[in-house]
């Protein structure tokens, strides 16, 4: 009989809230994505100066996966064998349109470097490993929706061929005004089980 995986913890950032295992952490409803995230990243002390450089979708990542993990306690001091599967339906489109809108500009030409390093999805799972030294493997899907039986089956088989001890994952969804971050930790540790319908039952709270 094989090993059951778990779901050890969940965090979701979505409507001006975060939640992590279904308790709010932070809430401010008044406020754009902006300005939101970047209050959020304030009050749970996120202590990561880089933020500020990041892109939107990068900023909305990276928070969702530092309220999880520093629930974890981890020893940033040393590498965490945490692979980080993502995912999502805009890839990086609200940047890619920041940078295209440089390029298209005839009389003010200046594309920035500083845009252009975030013109892929997979950039935000760089900003998550470096504070946290997640060296394991990693993934950034584009599917139409959150695909719960992919992240399922990929996250158990890194488990199962010890390709990582646990297994970051979820969905990070930026565009214009809507975002929504649904991360996840899977483990051998744990109270819910790791099944496809699990997934989407805590997606949908």
């Amino acid at each position: 009989m094989g090993i059951s995986y778990k779901i050890k913890s969940y965090c979701r950032i979505k409507d001006n809230k975060i939640m992590l295992n279904n308790t709010v952490v932070f809430e401010n409803k008044e406020q754009e994505f902006l300005t939101f995230i970047k209050s959020a990243y304030k009050a749970l002390d996120s202590k990561y100066p880089k933020f500020f450089k990041m892109d939107r979708l990068s900023k909305l990542a990276f928070l969702a996966a530092d309220v999880l993990l520093k629930n974890e306690a981890l020893d940033t001091d040393k590498e965490n064998n945490i692979a980080v599967i993502l995912s999502n339906n805009a890839s990086s489109l609200d940047t890619d349109r920041k940078h295209q809108k440089a390029i298209q500009n005839k009389e003010d030409y200046f594309p920035s470097p500083a845009v252009f390093v975030y013109t892929l999805p997979n950039i935000c799972i760089g900003e998550i490993s470096i504070k946290y030294k997640l060296f394991s493997e990693n993934s950034f899907f584009i599917f139409e929706s959150l695909n719960a039986e992919h992240l399922s089956l990929y996250s158990n088989n890194l488990l199962q061929n010890n390709k990582a001890e646990q297994v970051l994952c979820g969905w990070v969804e930026l565009d214009g005004e809507n975002y929504d971050a649904y991360l996840y930790l899977v483990s051998p540790n744990g109270e819910i089980e790791h099944t496809k319908n699990n997934i989407e039952k805590l997606y949908n709270i």
